[in-house]
């Protein structure tokens, strides 16, 4: 999961300090590979052309691009967790891009990817926040690319998710202007939590900029 999914609130009470605190120890969404609802994207070839990992953690979505061979970029605002994406690339001999960049500033980044990943960032904004995040993943996407976002579901037994979890009503909400809601799909997503081994529930949504 993403830094800016579980401590949005942290970092705005806080400052950016908070998030590299939440890096002492890996956190339950840092679970050293990518998520399989993502992981399955990349596999069957859906990932195209440059690629942004929004809220990117210690990276290890924009480094499953970067192993396919594409363009990847990932940003966050955890200077601990973009150390630890950077240490990853070193040790796998990958090439990827990662920025220390606020994701709800996307819009303001002035770059544009043919594909755009998040994993758990969407679900951790409400009210404002969340159409700023909205705006932003509509502009840093091409017309016509592809956008895909992990997302806790909003039914039992997600205990420990019941703060995120969102609707599909939710979604078709958010994404109603300017993007075409190809699927929303019941997923497994994955922590490294002992009592969340058997996972928990998510969406996967796949969106393209019209």
């Amino acid at each position: 999961m993403s830094d800016v999914s579980s401590a949005h609130a942290a970092t705005t009470a806080s400052g950016p300090q908070s998030l590299d605190a939440l890096y002492v120890a890996p956190p339950p969404w840092d679970i050293g590979r990518p998520q399989p609802a993502l992981l399955d994207l990349a596999e069957s070839g859906v990932l195209r052309g440059r690629v942004l990992d929004a809220g990117c953690g210690t990276g290890e979505h924009a480094l499953m691009a970067a192993a396919l061979g594409l363009n990847a970029t990932g940003v966050d605002l955890a200077v601990a967790a973009l150390a630890g994406a950077e240490r990853k690339a070193r040790q796998r001999g990958l090439t990827a891009r990662f920025l220390r960049y606020d994701a709800l500033d996307l819009a303001a980044l002035g770059e544009e990817f043919d594909t755009v990943l998040d994993s758990l960032v969407f679900h951790g904004f409400d009210g404002a926040d969340r159409a700023r995040y909205v705006e932003g993943l509509r502009a840093a996407t091409v017309s016509g690319g592809r956008c895909f976002l992990l997302s806790f579901r909003d039914e039992p037994p997600n205990r420990s998710a019941r703060v995120h979890a969102v609707t599909p009503e939710e979604l078709r909400a958010a994404f109603a202007e300017g993007r075409r809601i190809d699927a929303i799909d019941p997923v497994r997503v994955d922590s490294s939590l002992p009592d969340l081994a058997s996972g928990i529930r998510g969406w996967r949504t796949s969106l393209t900029r019209i």
